[in-house]
């Protein structure tokens, strides 16, 4: 009869980044929590693992899925005592996204926000500058509504290959 593995502890908070860099956004599988940028930060006060996360935007509804994904993958990876604090301010922003959550948001079939957050033509009827398509990259694209398969994105059609695609809005 085999003993119950009992998880390690590990003190030291780059293993616990690298813990949240496998938890995958509910709504976007392909990208961690980390690669979004809504974890903050992380402390570590004797035996208890404290996870700072900014919400993507009010009322996200995957916030509270973050919270348990994070609460409950620390805790199987042997991370005894965790706590998720919500911090609003400063307000999250794209631009917190890394590269490679933009790319893998591209290859994803997903537009990635554009850099740099100050252009919010896309929650205002306008539309951003130019979104490229992530099918066939053409920038011949037009909106069709301003919310998406969640609020966070707006649908847009390319007028080249024909393909209706999300477009991540910046915020």
């Amino acid at each position: 009869m085999e003993a119950a593995q009992v998880p390690v502890i590990r003190e030291n908070t780059e293993a616990i980044w690298e813990v949240l860099e496998t938890i995958p956004d509910p709504e976007i599988p392909v990208i961690s929590v980390v690669e979004l940028g809504v974890v903050r930060d992380v402390l570590l006060e004797e035996n208890k693992t404290q996870v700072i996360i900014t919400p993507t935007y009010s009322g996200c509804p995957a916030m509270k899925q973050f919270e348990d994904d994070i609460v409950s993958t620390l805790e199987s990876k042997g991370f005894p005592t965790v706590e998720v604090k919500m911090v609003f301010s400063p307000a999250w922003t794209t631009d917190w996204m890394t590269n490679v959550a933009r790319e893998k948001l591209r290859r994803y079939g997903i537009a990635p926000p554009q850099k740099g957050s100050q252009d919010k033509g896309v929650l205002f009827d306008s539309g951003p500058k130019a979104v490229n398509c992530p099918q066939c990259n053409s920038s011949a694209t037009e909106l069709l509504s301003q919310f998406g398969s969640t609020a966070c994105k707006a649908v847009y059609k390319c007028k080249d290959c024909q393909e209706t695609f999300d477009y991540f809005k910046c915020i």
